[in-house]
């Protein structure tokens, strides 16, 4: 992705610095990542099952699913959106406040991966897809990153981004829409909605109750917009079939 907006002005690939953190980071999930091809039983025993947290005690699988990866892919688009829109992130809120907001989005979106699955099935959504999320396990640092592509696009939400392929510029408050559109529709099927949708929700609780994002929509706002939406879409209906409306008048200008 390129971006335009950055202190500096013009079209620029990445973040000017990388600050340590965000280097830490990536050479932690590495090393994990690593570790998972040379030692036996790793995956298994601390990705997120929800079968494993809530019968069998596996407690710790809401933090280190968060380290785990399923592939050289899966890895390298994680820390590549960490590494683009995080250091801006950790260069402004400084190292500490950036990595409690990452672990706490990554963490709470483990948890709601693995309850969410056994409330559906407690309430009775027996169905094969239900089934599937019940007894697969999830493992990825999605759910922290989400959270962090959040941040970002209330934090600046007037800046430019660019995919590379395919070449569409938008403003960065559009970035979540359309990373979900894209994964609904052309994602790969064993992608975790609920740790995504979960990160992007914990961001959203972190950053209302610290007040800093200026992108941040209230649920005031968000009922207000929805009000003037639908009342703009019954105008446009009215003017439609509006029988005074003569096809013949002249256009002014």
């Amino acid at each position: 992705m390129y971006g335009r907006g950055y202190s500096g002005g013009g079209l620029g690939f990445g973040p000017p610095v990388t600050p340590p953190v965000i280097k830490q980071l990536v050479i932690a999930n590495l090393a994990v990542f690593f570790a998972q091809f040379a030692i036996g039983g790793v995956t298994e025993r601390f990705a997120a099952s929800p079968i494993d947290f809530w019968r069998s005690g596996a407690l710790w699988q809401p933090f280190t699913y968060m380290w785990l990866h399923g592939g050289l892919g899966h890895i390298f688009a994680n820390m590549f959106s960490l590494w683009m829109f995080g250091s801006q992130l950790a260069l402004v809120w400084g190292p500490q406040r950036f990595l409690r907001f990452y672990l706490l989005c990554g963490v709470g979106a483990g948890l709601l991966i693995v309850t969410v699955p056994m409330l559906l099935l407690k309430l009775g959504a027996d169905a094969p897809g239900v089934l599937s999320m019940v007894n697969a396990p999830t493992l990825g640092a999605s759910g922290a990153v989400f959270g962090v592509l959040l941040a970002y696009s209330l934090t600046w939400p007037d800046r430019t981004i660019m995919f590379i392929f395919p070449p569409v510029a938008f403003r960065a408050i559009w970035l979540i829409p359309i990373l979900f559109f894209m994964e609904i529709y052309f994602g790969p099927p064993n992608v975790s909605h609920t740790g995504h949708l979960g990160g992007v929700l914990v961001g959203w609780l972190l950053l209302r109750s610290q007040g800093d994002a200026r992108g941040l929509l209230s649920f005031e706002q968000i009922r207000w917009r929805w009000r003037r939406w639908r009342m703009r879409r019954r105008l446009r209906a009215v003017q439609q079939v509006d029988p005074r409306r003569d096809d013949d008048r002249p256009f002014y200008h």
